[in-house]
């Protein structure tokens, strides 16, 4: 059963926010002219190597595999938050996430391999999906695990 809370159709419009902007990009090879426009888009926040990209149609879409498995990632973590239980750790959850993506950059730059577009884009995926799912359920702050205190049992410092 989904969470409800007041920030509940929040996160369905961004979920549905993210699945918009990830169906652009898979549509885009086959967009006629103004909704090109989302090369352009993409170039602001993506090298878009052609070698590093999925191609539709012949035609490289608009941000590499990285970067679509990354907002594949997200439209599945958005989907996936209204059914999160109690958040624990969410930043370590959310470095740990990085750990692939991390690992599959430093493989390529120290020239010890060349990850193909499918791993690239499943690094993506699980970092954008993780992050998203963190980032969205603590909307619902009572999803949120207390923070425990340091010393528990330490008496007021005297002023």
């Amino acid at each position: 059963m989904p969470a409800i809370g007041d920030n509940s159709s929040v996160v369905w419009l961004l979920a549905a926010l993210a699945t918009l902007w990830f169906v652009l990009l898979m549509a885009a090879p086959f967009l006629p002219g103004p909704l090109s426009a989302l090369y352009m888009i993409g170039a602001f926040i993506c090298h878009q190597r052609p070698e590093r990209s999925f191609w539709l149609a012949d035609v490289p879409l608009p941000v590499c595999a990285r970067c679509l498995g990354i907002y594949a990632g997200v439209v599945v973590g958005a989907l996936a938050t209204p059914f999160l239980g109690l958040v624990r750790r969410a930043r370590m959850t959310m470095i740990v996430a990085t750990v692939p993506a991390i690992a599959s950059l430093l493989v390529e730059w120290t020239g010890m391999g060349h990850p193909s577009n499918s791993i690239r884009a499943m690094t993506g995926v699980i970092a954008g999906s993780v992050i998203a799912a963190v980032v969205l359920a603590t909307l619902h702050y009572e999803r949120c695990a207390p923070r425990q205190p340091n010393a528990p049992n330490r008496p007021p410092t005297p002023i």
